[in-house]
């Protein structure tokens, strides 16, 4: 089964839009026959691996000791069939990004964001295959546009590395539909 990364929050809470559309975005991914891989914790991450199992697809949590413990963390969310541990957080994100077949973000913090550019960035540089990259939401499209900056540092090939789905129910055909140019 091919792997799919989500990249997600932990802040978003249960009755919040922001996980209601990860739930979907893990069912649509499960539906659709991918296994999925996430952070393994709460809020956006917690809601994608419980859409993903709600759909019977296998669902991976990538942990990291540096999270875990007294007064931190309760641990992965019960979503989880296959724990993955590590002790930093280098090489969480690390094999998040590295061990996919395709990756997808979320709206998200400075983590999510590290995750967003890492990913670019080991694809614009060879490290790892093309693959399909999508973000869910406009905001990633400004946000990446505004850095862009007409091209100054960026050229617009690199800004073809990623797409943009406007809700969940887009994720699953740009997924299957991606083609690399």
């Amino acid at each position: 089964m091919p792997i799919v990364t989500v990249y997600g929050s932990s802040n978003p809470k249960p009755d919040s839009p922001d996980y209601t559309n990860a739930e979907r975005v893990g069912l649509l991914l499960g539906e659709a026959g991918y296994t999925v891989m996430t952070g393994g914790y709460f809020g956006t991450m917690e809601a994608v691996s419980k859409g993903a199992k709600s759909a019977g697809a296998h669902v991976i949590g990538v942990t990291v000791g540096l999270f875990e413990g007294e007064g931190k963390r309760p641990g992965p969310n019960p979503y989880c069939d296959e724990i993955i541990r590590y002790d930093s957080l280098r090489d969480r994100l690390y094999h998040l990004v590295t061990r996919c077949d395709a990756a997808v973000a979320l709206p998200g913090g400075i983590g999510t964001l590290s995750e967003v550019a890492l990913t670019w960035s080991l694809i614009q540089v060879g490290e790892i295959s093309p693959r399909p990259f999508v973000l869910l939401g406009e905001r990633w499209r400004a946000f990446l546009t505004e850095y862009y900056d007409n091209g100054q540092y960026i050229s617009q090939h690199y800004m073809n590395l990623w797409q943009v789905a406007e809700g969940p129910d887009d994720i699953v055909p740009l997924l299957q539909n991606w083609n690399y140019a």
